[in-house]
């Protein structure tokens, strides 16, 4: 598989030193990322209240928290494309500063009924698309061999989730609805405006010249791009079903109170944060296709487990963090095969079917687990086939992917990058 490139002492990877203009740029593109994922996130924490406000069905609950995930997974697909065109220093304000439209409008009046929810909920899928604009703006800015880490920091952004899980509750409780609302916009206002002002793409950036529909038409071409959303769609899609469906499932299956569900579901997202970086740090020294197969290994065992519904403590919690930090771990390693497989001018464009098919991921299990739960008053079931899709996608990356990276053939080959590839690492 596709091994970093080692010193001659035989240490990490060393590389064309990075600057620190590219530094700031990544901290730029996470902040942007973080609060646009943490109004994209903003109704999963109050599902349940709806739930009971509205007396919504346990479907009716979960389609809530859904129609946001699919919206803003498939909006990737063609944001990304336009960021390979456009550049992340137009496409990061104007996202955030659309995703102001959609919030204020749940915030102020569109909480009253499921219709006006789902309404907002779609249009507040614009926050999530704003992952298909970090990556290729912080592609371009680092060496190959750093972009695993540097990718996985930014991925770190996922953790606004966190921030609408500990915060939004509380604004309410504190104040009204519209509390946390308000205040989401005005941050997503402050960071357009700066990103705006602050925000560069790399110089020598490569630009596509071909219209939109054949560079989409190339990048369903790639390898990488399928192999890397079949991987996706298990481990940033199990992240983020679980952090929109944990707070319903603690609160159905364990009796849990709304706000210490919350807490725990907080918990989970932000272990699964800090490990994405250092699964992107990990596939740089160990290659990602290992990171990644000991990442799925561990969901397989977590699932299994919680699928008896064993007591939340210790076993149930220690199970759902082991899957908290496979995902995190997992996610990053998947990006960092990115990194190294796709050509600089389609990384977009991967990277918006690639997150779309992470987010799709994301959208169908809460509203399987929400069916399963109606119908059987259990969970079970749902892990169960949690269990058996991730023993699948191990299986997968052990037999096909690593096939693929092995000697190149498939992925970098039909990419035509082979040559900028082998700057990145050797072949082992």
């Amino acid at each position: 598989m596709v091994q970093p490139r080692k010193s001659k002492s035989g240490g990490s990877p060393s590389g064309p030193p990075v600057s620190g203009r590219a530094w700031l740029m990544l901290a730029l593109a996470t902040v942007g990322f973080a609060v646009n994922f943490w109004a994209w996130a903003l109704l999963s924490p109050l599902a349940p209240r709806f739930k009971d406000d509205l007396g919504l069905s346990s479907f009716e609950q979960s389609l809530l928290v859904a129609v946001p995930v699919v919206v803003g997974s498939l909006g990737r697909i063609p944001v990304g494309a336009l960021t390979d065109r456009f550049g992340g220093r137009v496409m990061f304000p104007c996202v955030s500063a659309a995703a102001i439209v959609p919030v204020l409008y749940l915030g102020l009046a569109g909480h009253s009924s499921l219709a006006a929810l789902l309404i907002g909920g779609f249009f507040l899928g614009i926050g999530g698309t704003a992952f298909a604009v970090g990556v290729p703006l912080v592609n371009a800015w680092f060496p190959p061999e750093r972009r695993g880490l540097a990718i996985g920091v930014f991925g770190a952004g996922m953790g606004g989730t966190a921030i609408s899980a500990l915060t939004t509750v509380k604004l309410v409780d504190a104040g009204s609805m519209s509390t946390p609302f308000l205040i989401t916009a005005v941050m997503l206002a402050v960071y357009a405006a700066v990103a705006a002002l602050l925000l560069r793409d790399a110089p020598g950036r490569t630009v596509p010249t071909e219209p939109l529909t054949r560079r989409l038409a190339a990048t369903a071409r790639l390898g990488i791009t399928w192999q890397a959303s079949a991987l996706y769609a298990v481990a940033f899609g199990g992240y983020v079903a679980f952090s929109v469906y944990l707070p319903t499932y603690l609160k159905t299956g364990y009796g849990l109170t709304q706000a210490d569900a919350a807490n725990r579901m907080a918990g989970f997202v932000l272990l699964a944060v800090a490990m994405r970086p250092f699964g992107g740090w990990l596939s740089d020294r160990l290659g990602p296709v290992r990171v990644l197969a000991g990442s799925l290994a561990v969901v397989v065992a977590g699932a299994v487990v919680q699928s008896f519904t064993p007591p939340l403590a210790p076993l149930g919690t220690i199970a759902f963090l082991s899957m908290a930090a496979a995902l995190g771990a997992g996610s990053g390693a998947t990006f960092a095969l990115v990194a190294l497989l796709t050509p600089a001018g389609q990384v977009g464009s991967v990277t918006g079917v690639v997150g779309a098919a992470g987010g799709l991921g994301g959208f169908l299990p809460p509203l399987v687990m929400g069916s399963l739960y109606g119908a059987y008053e259990t969970y079970a079931a749902g892990l169960a086939l949690l269990a058996i899709v991730a023993a699948a996608a191990l299986a997968y990356t052990l037999i096909g992917v690593r096939a693929a990276a092995e000697g190149g053939k498939g992925t970098r080959r039909r990419s035509g990058g082979g040559s900028r590839h082998r700057t990145a690492g050797t072949t082992a």
